[in-house]
């Protein structure tokens, strides 16, 4: 089996991957990270499509990160689809979004979320997150099964 400790970030601000890119070497991430910029992207990548397609270079992650605004496909939209994906369905998925929005929280709920995080405002808030979300998701949690596309 492949590793299924990667996480696939989903995040339309350069700002925010770079700080999280930081957070995850602060927490020492030894787990393949990618990144992607929007909703579309992030359905490529998992549908292995559009560049996608070699699993060595893009594992299927064990956790997904999204955040809900986004162009093209929002994180909203990308719940909506995954939820129609049998395969797919079981993925993790940890909303870390800037918004603290009751409507958006239960939203994601509804539509599929794991988890729900607002994001941090500090470098070290980020770390603080990445190794707790390391700690559960990657070394406690025992994940659902989910077919690997190809």
């Amino acid at each position: 089996m492949p590793n299924r400790k990667a996480i696939l970030v989903a995040d339309d601000c350069a700002e925010d991957a770079f700080i999280l890119k930081r957070a995850f070497e602060r927490a020492g991430m030894e787990v393949p990270i990618q990144f992607v910029k929007d909703g579309q992207e992030l359905i490529d990548y998992l549908s292995g499509t559009h560049g996608f397609a070699n699993r060595k270079d893009h594992p299927m992650p064990r956790v997904v990160l999204l955040d809900l605004k986004m162009p093209k496909l929002n994180g909203f939209d990308v719940l909506r689809w995954l939820q129609q994906q049998p395969e797919l369905r079981r993925l993790i998925v940890t909303v870390l979004s800037s918004s603290d929005e009751s409507a958006d929280v239960n939203l994601a709920y509804d539509l599929g979320a794991n988890s729900y995080v607002v994001k941090p405002g500090s470098l070290s808030g980020y770390t603080n997150i990445v190794e707790k979300l390391r700690d559960y998701w990657l070394e406690v949690n025992r994940p659902p099964d989910y077919v690997i596309a190809n």
